[in-house]
């Protein structure tokens, strides 16, 4: 999940490079961290959320073979 999350935050933003993505795993929970540029949040969050939600939604359903549920967090 981690490389799907990387793949697509280094589509949406302005500064690549500065995209850093963690993953830690609990139990049956996997949670994927994503850090951007500050100048890039807009880009990555979209109006009302809705970039993000797609992205949680992608990576959702590329997770849905596996018994993990998967949750992306975006920090700046």
């Amino acid at each position: 999940m981690k490389e799907l999350v990387e793949v697509i935050a280094k589509a949406l933003v302005d500064y690549p490079d500065e995209v850093v993505v963690s993953e830690t795993e609990k139990d049956k929970v996997i949670v994927v961290d994503l850090k951007v540029a500050q100048s890039d949040m807009g880009k990555v969050i979209g109006k009302s959320g809705r970039i993000a939600k797609s992205i949680r939604t992608v990576v959702s359903a590329a997770s849905a073979k596996s018994d993990k549920k998967v949750i992306v967090e975006i920090d700046n």
